[in-house]
C-alpha cells in the first residue's frame, strides 16, 4: 500500500511539474538511462492484434532518450520552438494505477492511463489519451525516478497539428 501511495504520488508530481512548465524539475524525476517511447499504432483485424503496435526500431511518436528531452526542453527555452510560442497550457490527468515488482531490487513496474488536454492560442484545443507502462527505479537516495515509459496512444492517427507536450 505504502508503495501504491509513492507512485501516486510521483504521477501527481509529474503532472504538476508538466502543467506548471517545469521541465528541468521534471528532468529530475527520469534517471539519466531512460527510454522514453510511444510506438505509432495501426488498425488491424482482431486476429492480427499482436501487429497493431509498433516495435523498437520502426517509426514511433515518441523514441527518447533523457539526454534528447533535454535538447527539446533546450530548444522550448529559446524561444525557437514555435509550436509552443505562446506555450499550450495543459492539464495532465493519471488514473488506474497499478504497480508490481520488476524482480530486480529497487525496481518496480507500474501501468497507468492518462488523459493530457491542451489548449493552445484561443481555439486549439487536443486530447491525448493512452496508458503507459512504466519501469521505476529507486535512485540512491531511495527517491523513485522513471527509468523507462512505454506509452500507448488511442489514436492511431494524431488529430493534433503536433505533439509538443510530453506524457
Amino acid at each position: 500500500m505504502l508503495l501504491h501511495f509513492e507512485v501516486r504520488q510521483l504521477y501527481t508530481l509529474e503532472a504538476h511539474l508538466l502543467d506548471e512548465h517545469r521541465y528541468a524539475d521534471w528532468l529530475e524525476l527520469l534517471t539519466d538511462d531512460l527510454h522514453y517511447w510511444a510506438p505509432v499504432r495501426t488498425n488491424r483485424l482482431r486476429r492480427q492484434q499482436s501487429l497493431a503496435n509498433g516495435g523498437p526500431g520502426e517509426v514511433a511518436i515518441f523514441d527518447e532518450t533523457k539526454a534528447s528531452l533535454e535538447w527539446r526542453i533546450r530548444r522550448f527555452d529559446s524561444g525557437m520552438a514555435w509550436a509552443e510560442d505562446p506555450p499550450s497550457r495543459t492539464r495532465h490527468l493519471v488514473t488506474n494505477i497499478a504497480v508490481r515488482p520488476d524482480g530486480n531490487a529497487g525496481e518496480y513496474v507500474a501501468e497507468s492511463a492518462f488523459l493530457c488536454y491542451r489548449n493552445r492560442l484561443e481555439r486549439e484545443v487536443d486530447l491525448y489519451a493512452g496508458g503507459r507502462t512504466d519501469l521505476l527505479r529507486r535512485d540512491e537516495r531511495g527517491r523513485l525516478r522513471i527509468a523507462r515509459r512505454h506509452i500507448l496512444l488511442e489514436q492511431n492517427v494524431l488529430l493534433a497539428k503536433n505533439i509538443s507536450t510530453f506524457l
